[in-house]
């Protein structure tokens, strides 16, 4: 392909394994010559996103800036094998659905990738796992085998090895005694739970939870009334006693996370960003402040896709962070 060509002229090396040395220590000067390699990379290798530039008509000599990077509609990871390589699938992580809708699926082929990705994103905004007890909230997700949330939180918890760590479906009071406990020895706690769960165990045991930060992974859908997160967020304030309730933006289709942190924005490590389209036309970008879907740039899925549009909604701000 000429184009492709002329890209290798340009002296830049269409190998993944260059491309995985520099990937987690990309910084905002090196992000977009960066994002141009992978998406090289990916239109050569990767069928589907060919495809699909082919049929937004791409020009790809062109495509000069990440923003002009066409983004996969997720959705797609519901009825395609969206894979970059040819390497052997080692993991499958799903999305959770309603029975009888179809689920995301998300071909792993290096599951180092997510390992270093959400290893290396916990260490830069909540520090080293040795020096937590981690507690997980977990249920409908403990009950399947193919979630990258609970994959992600017992790879955490095993970097952690405290003897207290433990995950939980709705064993309320069994939970309630531990933080108790570590609560008496202060001892650095992280309660990670799904939305419902935390909601509901704030309601039972509410409890001044010191030396614990809480994080909720999302997830009232079809559990009762819907919450804004906002509310939850007040709701578990005032039930344990926090100032902050911490918050992970992630998903099947991606191998990195956003948190919100006490300034109650999301922050996104280097090599993941945010974008917001127009929601009546996917090609137009939107700038600061203003409402949008959210577009994802997660160099990580380097064996995937990298560029995915999504259908939630955000905006972003002059600082990086979003909402």
């Amino acid at each position: 392909m000429p184009v492709l060509n002329a890209w290798k002229r340009g002296n830049v090396m269409l190998n993944r394994a260059a491309i995985l040395d520099k990937l987690f220590e990309v910084n905002p000067e090196s992000f977009n010559s960066l994002c141009l390699e992978v998406f090289h990379y990916q239109y050569q290798n990767n069928s589907v996103y060919r495809e699909y530039c082919s049929l937004m008509h791409t020009d790809m000599a062109a495509v000069l800036h990440y923003t002009q990077i066409p983004f996969l509609p997720v959705e797609l990871f519901k009825s395609h094998k969206v894979v970059t390589g040819n390497g052997a699938i080692q993991k499958i992580f799903s999305s959770s659905g309603t029975t009888g809708l179809q689920t995301s699926r998300h071909y792993i082929t290096d599951l180092s990738i997510y390992e270093t990705s959400f290893t290396k994103c916990f260490h830069q905004f909540f520090g080293d796992p040795a020096d937590y007890c981690l507690l997980a909230l977990l249920p409908s997700y403990l009950e399947r085998e193919d979630s990258s949330l609970v994959y992600m939180t017992m790879q955490i918890a095993g970097q952690s090895n405290h003897p207290m760590n433990g995950f939980f479906l709705i064993e309320y009071e069994i939970l309630f005694n531990r933080l108790v406990a570590l609560v008496k020895s202060q001892q650095k706690t992280l309660l990670i739970g799904v939305s419902f769960a935390l909601f509901d165990y704030a309601n039972k045991y509410p409890f001044p939870l010191k030396h614990t930060r809480i994080m909720e992974t999302g997830g009232m859908k079809g559990r009762g009334a819907e919450l804004t997160r906002k509310a939850l967020h007040e709701l578990l304030k005032q039930a344990f006693g926090v100032q902050t309730i911490y918050s992970e933006y992630g998903m099947t289709e991606l191998l990195s996370q956003a948190y919100m942190m006490e300034d109650g924005k999301f922050h996104a490590p280097s090599w993941m960003k945010i974008l917001i389209r127009d929601v009546n036309d996917p090609l137009q970008l939107l700038g600061t402040n203003a409402v949008g879907a959210i577009n994802i740039i997660d160099l990580a899925n380097l064996d995937s896709c990298a560029f995915i549009a999504t259908a939630d909604l955000g905006k972003t701000f002059v600082d990086g962070t979003f909402e």
